[in-house]
């Protein structure tokens, strides 16, 4: 039996307000895979994420998640939905005032019944799994800024979802945090079957953890290829992507001034 996508967007067009920043926008997520949203500034990476995660509706077009479109989908019907994806924002909004274990249970103290001893247990069960175990009474305020898109992580974790929506995962972040952060994604990935959709520009991430990516562009206002990075990489008919994956061989400085 062929599997279908756990996500299917469908000739979308994303912005705000009636304007559109892309349009005519397809493309599948398989189960288990990670999947990129590239693109330089301004293109409408985050947009889009906004939309697959249901806080904005589609101009025009679908975004499905098991079948469901997620925009009208409406009542317990949009609950059941949205608690099949867990999401980490790029600078991880934990709420400064609450420990990292209650930043954790928070969704399980939202969406569900179960008792405080038994949401602080399984908090502690997901900040062990992001390699926080010790610091759950810790404030965001007292951890680094690796440490706190990991327990981010765990939060979009809490509810046990299938699908995770990352947000600029390694933005900000040293090189080593950055690659020790990759190897948390792919071991969720590859240990507990999460699907991740990562909107990012960082190339050495791309090149890590991402399986398949699709490039948005802010001119053609649209996806303008999409395929593994390695096959992004080597085309040359594309003078944008040539410019985006060239930045991966010159020195730091350099592609610094060339931007996402």
């Amino acid at each position: 039996m062929v599997p279908r996508p756990v996500i299917r967007v469908q000739d979308l067009a994303s912005g705000y307000g009636g304007r559109a920043i892309t349009e005519h926008v397809s493309f599948d997520v398989w189960p288990g895979e990670v999947f990129g949203v590239l693109g330089g500034s301004g293109c409408g990476k985050s947009t889009l994420l906004k939309h697959m995660i249901g806080l904005l509706p589609p101009i025009t077009g679908r975004i499905e998640i098991d079948g469901d479109d997620i925009a009208r989908a409406t009542g317990q019907r949009r609950q059941a939905l949205l608690r099949r994806i867990g999401v980490m924002y790029q600078q991880g909004a934990l709420f400064g005032s609450m420990t990292l274990a209650e930043n954790v249970a928070l969704p399980l103290e939202v969406h569900t019944t179960l008792p405080a001893v038994a949401r602080r247990r399984v908090a502690a069960t997901k900040l062990h799994v992001v390699g926080l175990a010790g610091y759950e009474d810790y404030y965001p305020d007292e951890i680094s800024g690796g440490m706190r898109k990991r327990a981010a992580i765990a939060r979009a974790m809490a509810l046990d979802p299938p699908i995770l929506f990352l947000d600029e995962p390694s933005a900000g972040l040293d090189p080593v945090t950055a690659a020790d952060l990759d190897k948390l994604i792919l071991r969720l990935a590859s240990v507990l079957g999460i699907t991740f959709v990562m909107v990012t520009h960082e190339l050495a991430s791309i090149l890590a953890v991402v399986d398949r990516a699709i490039m948005l562009d802010k001119e053609t206002r649209g996806a303008i290829a999409m395929g593994t990075p390695q096959e992004l990489r080597a085309r040359r008919d594309i003078p944008f992507l040539t410019k985006f994956f060239a930045r991966a061989d010159l020195p730091s400085e350099t592609a610094e001034e060339l931007g996402p």
